[in-house]
């Protein structure tokens, strides 16, 4: 599953861990996070983040 990196601060969510403090369980695809789902580092939308290649 591909990671996406927040536009803002850099975040990278990885579908591997998931966000479980947001309680996002580790395989959730980017395209799967609830719509409301923010950054958890700065808080910005999901429109914010673009495809990460590592």
């Amino acid at each position: 599953m591909k990671k996406y990196i927040c536009s803002v601060c850099g975040y990278i969510y990885d579908p591997a861990a998931g966000d479980p403090d947001s309680g996002i369980k580790p395989g959730t695809a980017f395209k799967d996070l609830p719509d409301d789902w923010t950054c958890p580092q700065c808080g910005v939308a999901k429109d914010q983040f673009e495809p990460y290649e590592d």
